[in-house]
């Protein structure tokens, strides 16, 4: 009788190792904390800036309407003049040391007011040219500081890096613009315009403090003209099926939104026959959803995709502007107003940082600020066309009529989208390049390169 082999002892399962997840977060990420901080800063003192200037000119120097509406034309003109070349130098230079000069340089323009004021020599060309130059600045500015997101954090941080960068935008543009009311009111408007010189100081010291992960390699050979790089940063946009729909929308939806807002407070006002204050409690609303717009937008953007949330976005937008038009006096429709406000502000807000997001991680990294300034000059110009357009309306047909034109035109962007690929979109597309990872080297900002 055999005796069986003994039966093999059964082998030890192998030990598990447990890899904590390090997945990438903005929490913690002291760099980007202190570039949202600084540009946060900088738009509330913008917006202090905004309600300051035309308040001097009319109380301080006696300033007719036309002479208002040509500060304020000054200020919006560098927007089309100088967008596109800015898009070139935000791809040439350091866009740091960019920021952290045009901070600096904006916090001794405006500073000229209060300086002049004291000393008997202020004009209206002063105020005249302090707007032009320092709507020349800001579009330098942002053309670095909007493109420098995809240098500051990683490619999957990017849309949740715009969406708290837009949220800070709503709420600092929010309190900007009633704390410029109430320092107007305590402080005089010219004095308060050094709130505005004080947060361009602390804009420059929190960009001087960031640092970037990676950076944009020079490229090799000569440097070419401006025109020249200007035409590649339109044509990428041009070329591109989805840059290109998404750019467009943005500009079609600029205009007949500028149509619409051209006589937002005056129909509020004067039609429907509501105060200041009621003018308020819907500015506000459209503030707080702008908020909220900004911070649903990623996990909006994960769940139904970003192509589905443009489309709503867009569509929401003329379908919650439509109470204005059925509005009537009293209390109840004021709710209903503030209500469609916030919503409307909901949607575009979340739409737009999903584009701003979408843009970025589709364009290469030489081309950044160029592409990010073509769709700047783009917008910048339909709004300068809408104000024309509506007055025109206006003048042929009534305000309400220049509304409804506003709104009809606002569905325009749904059907662009939708004949694009756009529409087929169910997540981020990954960057097309990926910039050389310095973070663990010593950082030096260097100059303009030479291309």
């Amino acid at each position: 009788m055999s005796i069986p082999p003994p039966r093999p002892e059964p082998a030890a399962a192998p030990a598990t190792v447990t890899v904590a997840s390090t997945a990438p977060s903005l929490r913690g990420h002291r760099s980007f904390q202190t570039y949202w901080l600084g540009e946060a800063t900088a738009l509330a003192g913008s917006s202090v800036s905004a309600v300051a200037l035309p308040v001097v000119a009319a109380m301080e120097l006696d300033a007719s309407p036309g002479q208002v509406s040509v500060l304020a034309s000054a200020a919006l003109a560098p927007g089309v003049l100088l967008a596109l070349p800015a898009g070139v130098a935000g791809d040439r230079c350091s866009k740091k040391r960019l920021m952290v000069a045009t901070d600096l340089a904006a916090a001794a323009v405006v500073a000229a007011v209060p300086a002049c004021w004291a000393a008997g020599a202020l004009t209206m060309p002063v105020l005249y040219g302090v707007a032009l130059v320092l709507g020349a600045l800001t579009v330098l500015h942002q053309a670095a500081a909007i493109a420098i997101v995809t240098e500051l954090v990683e490619p999957s941080l990017v849309p949740d890096a715009n969406a708290r960068t837009m949220a800070a935008y709503a709420v600092a543009g929010s309190a900007g613009t009633y704390g410029g009311t109430a320092a107007v009111s305590l402080l005089g408007a010219a004095r308060c315009l050094l709130l505005d010189c004080a947060s361009y100081l602390i804009s420059a010291w929190c960009a001087s403090r960031i640092s970037t992960l990676r950076d944009v390699p020079a490229a090799d050979g000569p440097r070419p003209g401006v025109i020249t790089e200007i035409r590649e940063g339109l044509e990428h946009v041009l070329r591109d099926p989805v840059q290109r729909p998404l750019v467009l929308t943005m500009a079609f939806h600029a205009f007949a939104e500028g149509i619409v807002t051209t006589f937002f407070a005056y129909y509020l006002l004067i039609e429907l026959d509501y105060d200041s204050t009621g003018l308020g409690l819907v500015l506000g609303a459209a503030g707080a959803g702008s908020f909220a717009g900004a911070l649903i937008a990623r996990r909006l953007g994960d769940r139904i995709g970003p192509g589905a949330l443009l489309l709503i976005g867009f569509a929401a937008y003329p379908a919650c502007g439509a109470p204005l038009l059925l509005a009537g006096t009293g209390h109840g429709w004021l709710v209903v107003l503030i209500a469609a406000g916030a919503l409307k502000a909901v949607a575009v807000t979340a739409a737009a940082s999903t584009q701003r997001s979408l843009r970025q991680q589709l364009c290469p990294d030489h081309l950044q600020s160029r592409v990010q300034q073509t769709a700047v000059w783009l917008v910048a110009g339909a709004r300068l066309l809408a104000a024309p357009t509506a007055g025109a309306v206006a003048a042929a047909a009534g305000v309400w009529v220049a509304l409804v034109t506003g709104m009809v035109l606002l569905i325009g962007p749904v059907p662009l989208l939708w004949l694009s690929p756009v529409r087929g979109l169910k997540a981020m597309p990954r960057p097309p390049h990926t910039l050389p990872d310095h973070s663990g080297l010593p950082r030096e900002e260097g100059d303009c390169r030479v291309h």
